[in-house]
């Protein structure tokens, strides 16, 4: 571990760049507070088109760009943007791509419809990120991911980048939210997963399979080293997967002041 404890927060939603929720403005505080104790951050998103760029002073990082990602036997360019929020001295990168982050939407169009495509940008927002770490060449200590469309790093983390030097020492941290959707992931999921040293035995639970926000989201808390709820309410069967599976849970500690606590989980979870 560095002498710097470093840390990743990889988001679905982060306030002000997407509508205030709880969850996006608890992760927007998550990386700012958590500076306080000393930690140096990193923190991801999908570049939604909802995110509104002039507004928020995106621009992109040509030297992190310019790679393409194969999903599914087609390539697509990897674009990386950055915004800063002054008052909190932290910076956002941004996942973007035009097949998938065009759309003037997040996860679903204007009538509540769910895109078809959402398994195809979970995957390719986190190869993006997994991609990008490498090429900041930045190794974290901890790596906290917040929703359903953060789901295929822990995996990915554990299975498809364990030898890489910028993540095989990290410990996976999964937030269990107030979060859903309706439009299962197609069957096809685990095969458009795989890369790299991902095998066919790490992703036989979810082959050939359609994917539930239950079944992706447990998933991914198979995958990781540490559960935290961040929510008041939470999906109950989640919950109580959680408790069965034994490991480190953090339960809801409020809206104020709980970064305390959260600084003190990370900590146990490294030592």
């Amino acid at each position: 571990m560095s002498e710097i404890k470093r840390i990743l927060y990889i988001s679905q939603e982060i306030f002000p760049y997407l509508q205030e929720s709880t969850t996006s403005n608890i992760t927007r505080r998550m990386p700012e507070e958590i500076q306080q104790f000393g930690w140096e951050t990193r923190t991801f998103m999908p570049k939604f088109g909802l995110v509104n760029e002039r507004r928020n002073q995106l621009h992109e990082v040509i030297r992190l760009s310019g790679m393409n990602l194969i999903i599914d036997d087609t390539d697509h360019p990897l674009l990386i943007k950055v915004a800063s929020i002054q008052s909190a001295r932290i910076q956002i990168y941004f996942i973007d791509n035009d097949d998938y982050f065009a759309r003037k939407a997040t996860v679903a169009d204007e009538n509540c419809k769910e895109f078809y495509d959402n398994d195809e940008r979970s995957i390719f927002f986190a190869r993006g990120v997994m991609e990008t770490v490498k090429k900041l060449r930045w190794a974290p200590d901890i790596i906290h991911c917040t929703g359903w469309f953060t789901a295929p790093i822990p995996i990915y983390v554990k299975k498809a980048y364990y030898d890489s030097p910028f993540f095989k020492n990290a410990k996976v941290v999964w937030s269990l939210i107030n979060d859903d959707f309706q439009q299962p992931f197609r069957k096809e999921f685990a095969k458009k997963m795989k890369t790299g040293d991902l095998r066919e035995k790490d992703i036989s639970s979810v082959k050939n399979k359609e994917l539930n926000y239950f079944a992706l989201s447990k998933m991914a808390i198979d995958h990781c080293d540490g559960i935290i709820q961040i929510t008041a309410n939470v999906n109950t069967l989640l919950a109580d997967y959680v408790k069965d599976t034994a490991k480190p849970f953090l339960p809801f500690q409020g809206t104020e002041n709980f970064i305390t606590k959260f600084e003190d989980f990370y900590d146990k979870l490294l030592k």
